[in-house]
């Protein structure tokens, strides 16, 4: 490939992602207002720039990966942003989980600028991005999505082109829902298998690999059959704001989401109860004390 790639935001996932960026055999560029994560992206391989405008005059191809709709206006339009420098035919490639009108006020600014504007969020949490295990729901033109399919291979399992500009993010809401869905239901089945007196390591070998089972189940029930939540996928905060995204979504097309908003509450009472800076797994910890099972 030999391309000069940029990686704006180098947090739970960004730092995933850079990883597997560096190994490929791509020059990777980082950014990050936070010192401490661009020490951690040098040491997997990635140069640092000063700022957004000093990567968007270096790379020919930018992607964004960042916590909510005002970090992503600042990386692009502050005094040394990256829409502070002319460099036309520049692919921008917003990675992140917003709402569909912050997404197109990112791909207005970046016509302005005559540049490229692709909205590709991904599919799972930094142990699957660890793995290279993510999926891209890339939209946009598709002479873009072709132009960077390989780059996306470099940290993603799957890269798929959906349509328009937007469709990747209407992708990801739905894929969301899933995600969470499926996350509680597999809390909610190892506390029973538990609560049955079944053993919830065998009970998760078990499951896993069969018709039953899911990949929220594999990757995030070992953690609840360990009974181990400190070893960060995500953590609550980032799917409670990916829910009011979801919801003002589904509520624009008046489209019922009933077991996501059932599913959802289990996440809310885990913040409550203090275990919001854990990987969402620990949403088995609620359901443990619901029905008042306690581990040995």
């Amino acid at each position: 490939m030999g391309a000069k790639l940029g990686l704006v935001g180098l947090g739970v996932l960004g730092s995933a992602i850079a990883k597997n960026m560096a190994g490929g055999d791509a020059e990777v560029v980082g950014f990050d207002i936070s010192a401490q994560a661009c020490r951690v992206a040098e040491g997997d391989g990635l140069s640092i720039a000063e700022s957004p405008a000093q990567m968007a005059a270096e790379c020919p191809v930018i992607f964004t990966c960042l916590p909510n709709a005002a970090a992503l206006q600042s990386v692009m339009s502050a005094q040394d942003g990256i829409l502070s420098i002319d460099n036309p035919g520049q692919i921008i490639v917003e990675l992140s989980t917003l709402a569909i009108a912050d997404k197109e006020a990112f791909q207005a600014a970046c016509l302005q600028h005559g540049r490229r504007a692709v909205d590709c969020p991904v599919s799972g949490n930094r142990i699957m991005a660890l793995k290279r295990g993510l999926t891209a729901f890339c939209s946009g033109e598709q002479s873009d999505f072709e132009a960077i399919e390989q780059m996306l291979l470099l940290f993603c399992k799957k890269a798929h082109y959906v349509g328009a500009f937007g469709c990747g993010s209407k992708t990801k809401f739905c894929g969301n829902i899933l995600n969470l869905v499926h996350n509680s239901v597999a809390a909610e089945v190892m506390v029973l298998a538990m609560k049955s007196g079944l053993d919830p390591k065998k009970f998760h070998e078990v499951i896993s690999g069969s018709g039953s089972s899911s990949a929220m189940f594999e990757v995030r029930g070992a953690l609840m059959a360990d009974n181990d939540y400190a070893k960060e996928g995500m953590n609550f905060s980032v799917p409670i704001k990916d829910s009011r995204i979801i919801s003002d979504h589904a509520a624009g097309v008046e489209c019922p989401i009933p077991l996501y908003q059932a599913a959802l509450q289990f996440y809310y009472a885990a913040v409550a109860q203090g275990l919001g800076d854990l990987d969402a797994a620990a949403v088995c910890r609620v359901m443990e004390r619901a029905a008042n099972v306690e581990r040995d």
